[in-house]
């Protein structure tokens, strides 16, 4: 241990009596529950549970003769993903540690994971993918945009390969269910709430009377709602507004029901960086000769939403989180599957296995996109 490590061990944790009782306290605390947490976890854990149902976890009652959609979709969308993790880290955090590291993840779940060969096969793919979305996302470090709609292209595609029909057989949405249907409500809910969020609090600062006052309305009144009555609204009582030839499927309602609610959020979180803009730089556009569109769309816009990047990807984590509760409305997403797993008799009290294994998932997608706002804010400050 090197003298700067010493002296900053010596300042913070043992610069006087009591802090060094509290520290020696603080450690004993932490080794107790750390030591028992590993003894539980690898000698009292029934870590089958994880083993047996891991499909279901995943994809749920997704027909098994059509897998091979959804390992299609996991290879569109990681190497998308990896190009994007190319875009916004760069070649010079390709070290060989993470590569290594992520050479021996890959490895450990080819061995661990109960997967056919086929599947394994499958992985295999989807990890020289990853190899070489982060190469080609190296050599196109700040070029962004076309790779975002590169990302909006996909859904369609995604959509398409998952509900099938256009010549592949259709698949119930009564099947989407676990993981799979976890990921698509948030992709599609933050795709389709934040450009909405924008426009009401654009038409929340607008000098159109009505367009203000329907703005206000509408935050204020979906704010004042929590979001499991939205929810059962959108199920309930959306179908009384519609036909009676007309009926929208549950998947479509709940979306419906989460992009009206985060909408609402989205518009005061973007509102607030709207206020941080300075009016001096509007009037100077304005004196230029910009109308007030451009003055929008190029100049406050852009500001705006650089400023709340950390705001704006909390929501998206929200609503990410959010989609938890779809399982209150007859919707089996991870966390409703998990609740069936736990009515399986040979797993019954199983709680804290399936519970910390669907809560690993979450934590996993939420710090990935918190790690890429912070990645992408520090790039957009340069």
């Amino acid at each position: 241990m090197t003298n700067d490590k010493l002296t900053w061990l010596r300042k913070n944790l043992f610069s006087t009596w009591y802090n060094s009782l509290l520290t020696v306290v603080c450690l004993v605390l932490l080794f107790w529950i750390l030591r028992g947490v590993i003894t539980w976890a690898t000698t009292q854990a029934q870590w089958a549970v994880i083993q047996v149902n891991l499909r279901l976890f995943l994809v749920g009652r997704f027909p098994q003769t059509l897998y091979w959609r959804t390992w299609i979709v996991l290879a569109i969308a990681s190497t998308l993903g990896a190009i994007t993790g190319g875009v916004f880290f760069g070649k010079q955090q390709l070290i060989k540690r993470g590569i290594a590291l992520f050479a021996l993840i890959i490895g450990v779940l080819l061995v661990v994971l109960p997967l056919d060969f086929t599947y394994r096969l499958w992985l295999l793919l989807i990890a020289v993918l990853l190899f070489v979305g982060f190469w080609l996302g190296g050599k196109f470090t700040k070029v962004l945009t076309p790779w975002s709609l590169l990302w909006l292209l996909s859904f369609p595609v995604i959509l398409w390969l998952i509900g099938g029909g256009f010549g592949l057989q259709p698949v119930s949405t009564n099947l989407w269910n676990g993981l799979l249907l976890t990921l698509l409500m948030a992709a599609v809910s933050i795709v389709l709430s934040f450009p909405i969020g924008v426009l009401l609090a654009l038409g929340r600062t607008s000098n159109l009377l009505v367009v203000r006052w329907f703005s206000i309305l509408y935050i204020e009144i979906v704010r004042g709602v929590p979001l499991i009555g939205i929810l059962f609204l959108a199920q309930v009582m959306l179908p009384l507004f519609l036909s009676a030839d007309v009926r929208l499927d549950r998947v479509l309602r709940a979306i419906a029901g989460l992009v009206l609610f985060s909408a609402a959020y989205m518009a005061e979180n973007v509102r607030g960086g709207l206020q941080s803009i300075s009016r001096g730089q509007i009037e100077a556009a304005k004196a230029l000769g910009l109308n007030t569109a451009l003055v929008v769309l190029l100049i406050v816009l852009p500001q705006a939403l650089r400023n709340v990047i950390p705001v704006i990807v909390g929501q998206f984590i929200g609503l990410f989180k959010d989609t938890s509760l779809l399982s209150l409305v007859g919707l089996v997403e991870l966390t409703g599957i998990a609740r069936s797993i736990l009515a399986q008799p040979q797993f019954l009290g199983r709680y804290a296995e399936v519970y910390l294994f669907i809560g690993f998932i979450y934590w996993v997608f939420c710090y990935s996109m918190s790690l890429a706002s912070r990645r992408l804010e520090r790039q957009l400050n340069q």
